[in-house]
């Protein structure tokens, strides 16, 4: 069974930027555009929306390049507390550092970098620092003060006014950033009482994917987003104020409608009028316009919710979240009438545990299954062996099946795992000797080098891009990595696969 799509990229580039320059001719000289939600690599809305381009957004960018400038906000506490994003493994502030890189790939300069509510946090200064000495600009602001029922402080000169202005070029200004609560909000603020103090005529608007406010709120793909952010509590609602402003229902979220009551006071207090009547008046989002096929797009929610489940429960265990978030999304799988088994690949994932357990016939140790469902509906299985892990395992069994080579034909000679043992055990003094998914692609593409079969093998590996894995056991480092950069889309149950504290 072939993945279907159930979204239209094309109009949605179309609708999008026509949607955003419009917003930009109803103020005269510039409009500062909020651009929620992840500006590159946009996986969220890829699994949610089959066929959504994850960089769709930076293609939207490169259409409007000569127009726009592009301020990127990183909130200080999180460069401190090393907040993680969890699709790629990096930090914050590295995941900044790889966005202006990205964006300059694209022929995309950002025009400088604002670090918010900075307060000479160590960390945040040494990120000033290296940016500075990268010869890219740095603005730092302050929590501004007053913030948020003092609306006199904070459109005054202690409030906003205490923050430095940075100078824009271009009619629309793009204000985005690596994670919700970078301050991208209190920029684009800032920026506008500067600039009527200065009798610039400048507006505001956001740019959200989700919630999609012209979806049913029960409809799964706004559930979805629910449980991608349950960590932060965000929860999705009617938007009241567009309810009774226009008798037409919307869905928004509580951030945004707990605040607008004090960003409508702000704005009127900066520009002497507010032409926004809600939050959702506010958005230019058009991806609701582009979905194709609502049952598509309705399943491929489902699936994400559960994979939040996965991810929580793991997490959970892992010590990084707490017990109400893995509640707040055990409610969401119960309100979708769904099971975890509704994701096809756990249920072999976890028989190929017991079959391996069987195998040795009870003896001690941790039995690991993964199961992986190729594009065409194939799935395919592995366990762990002293030979390699049950990612390594269930990889090189997808990627034989690709290529239609036999079992019996061996992918890794035993001259090549032995010398990878040597060096673990011998070298390295490593205690595992069975080998993690890099090490096992690594000695794939050495033993590709006089191994026809293994070529073959190694050529069929972009095919698992997209796939759906799942693991009986948290993955190790070196799994979890080579699966992220394979591009599949995994979950584990929330158990370990050893008995040891630290795993390297």
């Amino acid at each position: 069974m072939i993945k279907k799509n159930g979204f239209d990229n094309e109009r949605y580039l179309k609708e999008q930027t026509a949607e955003i320059l419009q917003r930009v001719k109803k103020y005269d000289n510039k409009l500062y555009l909020e651009f929620g939600g992840k500006l590159l690599y946009d996986f969220h809305a890829s699994r949610v929306l089959p066929g959504y381009d994850p960089n769709v957004k930076m293609r939207l960018l490169s259409q409007l390049k000569d127009q726009a400038d592009i301020i990127l906000c990183i909130y200080a506490g999180d460069i401190e507390r090393k907040k993680v994003r969890a699709d790629f493994g990096i930090t914050y502030d590295s995941d900044a550092l790889k966005l202006i890189d990205e964006l300059r790939d694209w022929g995309i300069n950002v025009l400088c970098v604002n670090i918010t509510r900075f307060e000479n946090q160590p960390a945040a200064v040494v990120f000033k620092n290296k940016l500075e000495r990268r010869k890219i600009k740095v603005y730092t602001h302050r929590f501004t003060k007053g913030y948020p029922t003092d609306v006199d402080t904070i459109v005054s000169r202690e409030g906003y006014g205490a923050n430095e202005y940075i100078k824009t070029r271009k009619p629309l200004v793009i204000v985005t950033g690596p994670g919700p609560g970078s301050g991208k909000m209190a920029t684009c603020l800032s920026q506008l009482y500067h600039d009527h103090m200065r009798k610039i005529r400048s507006g505001y608007a956001k740019f959200e994917t989700f919630p999609i406010w012209n979806l049913p709120l029960s409809h799964p793909v706004n559930i979805a987003y629910e449980a991608a952010t349950a960590d932060i509590r965000d929860f999705n609602l009617i938007d009241p104020f567009h309810l009774e402003a226009y008798n037409k229902v919307a869905v928004n979220y509580n951030r945004d409608v707990d605040v607008f009551p004090v960003l409508k006071r702000i704005l009127e207090k900066i520009t002497g009028k507010s032409s926004y009547k809600s939050p959702t008046d506010m958005g230019v989002n058009r991806a609701g316009f582009a979905i194709t096929d609502d049952r598509v797009t309705r399943e491929a929610a489902m699936e994400e919710i559960i994979r939040r489940f996965f991810r929580y429960q793991c997490e959970y265990a892992m010590g990084l979240t707490d017990r109400e978030t893995v509640q707040r999304v055990k409610l969401f799988i119960k309100d979708c009438k769904l099971i975890p088994e509704y994701r096809k690949v756990v249920g072999p994932a976890r028989q190929a545990a017991a079959e391996a357990k069987k195998a040795k016939k009870g003896n001690e140790g941790i039995y690991c299954g993964a199961a992986i469902e190729l594009n065409d509906g194939t799935i395919v299985t592995g366990s762990n062996s002293p030979l390699m892990h049950a990612a390594s395992s269930v990889v090189i069994h997808a990627v034989k099946k690709l290529a239609e080579i036999p079992d019996r034909i061996k992918l890794l000679p035993e001259h090549i795992t032995s010398s990878v043992h040597n060096l673990k055990t011998e070298i390295l003094n490593e205690k595992s000797v069975s080998l993690d998914l890099e090490e096992a692609l690594i000695a794939l593409s050495i033993s590709a080098v006089t191994n026809p079969a293994a070529q073959l093998a190694m050529e069929r590996l972009k095919e698992l891009r997209g796939c759906e894995v799942h693991m009986t056991h948290i993955p190790t480092p070196g799994d979890e990595a080579g699966l992220r950069r394979l591009g599949v889309n995994l979950t584990s149950d929330p158990d370990f696969s050893t008995k040891n504290l630290f795993v390297s």
